[in-house]
C-alpha cells in the first residue's frame, strides 16, 4: 500500500485546494489581525460560499473549507473588497508571516511586519511552505509554531535566527529585514527535493558563523485561555469556527476587532473573557490538548472519521492526544503523548510521537477505542 501524499504546497486564496469536500480556500489576515467588519464578512462568506466555519490554522491563518468551484470568483472577490487578499497572486502566496498577536500598533513586532510586507517582492522563489515569524514582545511565543526564518528577542535587543539553529544573528530595527532578505537567498540557493524547509537545509549546511553567535530569549510557556495583554483568548475545538457563533459573539461584545492565533485560540481585542461565550473560555477543557485533522469523509487522504472520537475521548486520555486520517499528520507537526492514526479504516497508536512514525499498536477499531478494551493512559 503506498502512502498517502503530502503535497508540497498549502492552499491560499488564488490558489485553493480540491477537498473531498470541495476547494479549501486559505486566507491570510494582515498582522494576524481581523477589522469588525472583515470578521463579520468572513463570517458571512463561510456561510455564502462554505460549511458555515472557519478553520484556524497552525500558521495563525483561516480557510473556508467547502467551496464550489463556480463560486470561487465570486469569493475572492469579495475577499479583496475586505482587503484580505492580495491583487497579486505571487505576492498573497509570499504571504506566509506568523505574528505574535500581542503586538501594539507602533511596536517593534508591528513596524518589522510592516517593513517586511514591504520587502516581500524582493524574496527569492521558495518553495510556498516556506514562512516567517515575527516573534519579539519578550520570550517568544511562537516557537512551536510554522516559520524558516525568526525574528525574535535576544538579551540585547533582536536576533534574527533560522529554524533549526540554537542561535542567531545580532541584528536591529533597521537591519533586521535586509538580513531576513539575505538568510532567504541563502536559502534559496540550497533547497533541494529532499530539503525544501530551513531546519531541514540547516541540519545538511553550515550557517555563517556570524548568523549564530548571538542567543535568543528563552521560550515561554504556551499562552493559555483568559486574559491576556490586549484583550482575552478563547478556544476553538479543533480550530473549528462556527460562523454564526462567532457573529452573536462579535455583536454581543461589541468587539473592535479580533486577532488570530497558532493555538487554536481567537484574541478578542479590549474585553474580558465572557462566562457566555460558546467557545472554549476554561484553560483546562481537555478538548485543547487535542489535535484532530477533518478526516474522512471530508479529506481524500483519510479513511477514518477524527473528530467524533477525539471528542469522545478527551476526558479518558492523560497529556496531549492526536487524531489523524492518515500518516501525514496535518492537524499537528509535533510529538503527541498519544496519537491514532487512521490505516484502512482502523487506527494505529504512536505514542509520543508523530503521525508517521512507527505505531507500537495496529489496526484497532473506533469501536475497540471507544469501548476501552485497549487502554492507552
Amino acid at each position: 500500500m503506498s502512502g498517502p501524499m503530502v503535497k508540497g504546497w498549502c492552499p491560499g486564496a488564488h490558489r485553493p485546494m480540491m477537498a473531498a469536500d470541495g476547494l479549501v480556500v486559505r486566507i491570510r489576515p494582515r498582522f494576524a489581525r481581523l477589522s469588525t467588519v472583515q470578521a463579520l464578512g468572513l463570517c458571512e462568506l463561510a456561510q455564502r460560499y462554505g460549511h458555515g466555519y472557519l478553520d484556524l490554522t497552525n500558521r495563525a491563518n483561516l480557510q473556508i473549507r467547502g467551496v464550489a468551484q463556480k463560486d470561487c470568483a465570486a469569493l475572492l472577490q469579495a475577499l479583496g473588497d475586505l482587503g484580505l487578499l492580495d491583487a497579486d497572486p505571487a505576492l498573497e502566496g509570499r504571504r506566509n508571516i506568523l505574528v505574535t498577536p500581542f503586538w501594539e500598533s507602533g511596536d517593534e513586532v508591528y513596524n518589522l511586519t510592516q517593513a517586511l510586507l514591504a520587502a516581500l517582492p524582493q524574496l527569492p522563489e521558495l518553495p510556498a511552505k516556506v514562512g516567517f515569524a515575527v516573534d519579539c514582545c519578550g520570550q517568544p511565543v511562537l516557537t512551536q509554531g510554522s516559520a524558516d526564518i525568526r525574528i525574535e528577542q535576544g538579551a540585547n535587543g533582536l536576533v534574527l535566527r533560522a529554524d533549526g539553529a540554537v542561535a542567531g544573528r545580532s541584528v536591529t530595527q533597521d537591519t533586521a529585514i535586509p538580513a531576513l532578505i539575505e538568510m532567504a537567498w541563502w536559502l534559496a540557493a540550497r533547497i533541494s527535493p529532499d530539503r525544501r524547509r530551513m531546519a531541514e537545509v540547516v541540519a545538511a549546511a553550515a550557517l555563517p558563523a556570524i548568523w549564530c553567535d548571538t542567543a535568543t530569549l528563552p521560550a515561554a510557556l504556551p499562552p493559555q485561555i483568559g486574559a491576556v495583554k490586549g484583550g482575552a483568548l478563547i478556544g476553538a475545538a479543533f480550530g473549528q469556527v462556527d460562523a454564526v457563533a462567532l457573529t452573536q459573539v462579535i455583536k454581543g461584545l461589541n468587539l473592535s476587532a479580533l486577532r488570530v492565533t497558532p493555538w487554536r485560540m481567537l484574541l478578542l481585542e479590549g474585553v474580558a473573557l465572557s462566562d457566555a461565550s460558546v467557545f472554549i473560555t476554561d484553560p483546562h477543557d481537555p478538548l485543547m490538548r487535542v489535535d484532530a485533522c477533518t478526516g474522512a469523509p471530508f479529506c481524500p487522504s483519510a479513511s477514518v472519521p477524527t473528530r467524533d472520537l477525539a471528542r469522545k475521548l478527551a476526558a479518558k486520555t492523560k497529556g496531549s492526544l492526536h487524531v489523524s486520517g492518515c500518516a501525514k499528520g496535518c492537524a499537528r507537526a509535533r510529538a503527541a503523548d498519544l496519537t491514532l492514526v487512521g490505516n484502512q479504516g482502523r487506527f494505529d497508536v504512536v505514542r509520543h510521537g508523530t503521525a508517521d512514525a512507527t505505531p507500537t499498536i495496529f489496526g484497532l477499531s473506533p469501536q475497540d477505542i471507544e469501548t476501552g478494551e485497549y487502554r492507552f493512559t
